[in-house]
């Protein structure tokens, strides 16, 4: 007989998305922020791929898209630092 055994224990996610979020340590805003960040980062590799011959237009167009590259970078490690201010402004 096959003895089976659990590599995870049981998580109860009957509450939705919110037990989902806390399970991979992350709020809804960050996991969005990191979306955000993920769609600058393609369409700056994208920039690159498409650098022209044109040697002064390439560098022009190639430095465009290690800028862009590293707003995503940042806004993938420090983005729910730089927007928690926003989401979380009290009212007096």
């Amino acid at each position: 007989m096959i003895k089976l055994f659990n590599l995870a224990k049981p998580v109860d996610m009957s509450s939705g998305f919110k037990d989902f979020f806390d399970t991979i340590g992350m709020t809804g805003g960050g996991l969005v922020t990191k979306g955000v960040a993920a769609v600058i980062a393609v369409i700056a590799v994208r920039m690159l791929l498409q650098l022209s011959n044109d040697p002064k237009g390439a560098l022009r167009k190639g430095s465009m898209a290690v800028g862009t590259l590293f707003v995503a970078i940042i806004l993938a490690l420090y983005g729910d630092t730089l927007f928690s201010t926003v989401t979380a402004a009290k009212t007096s």
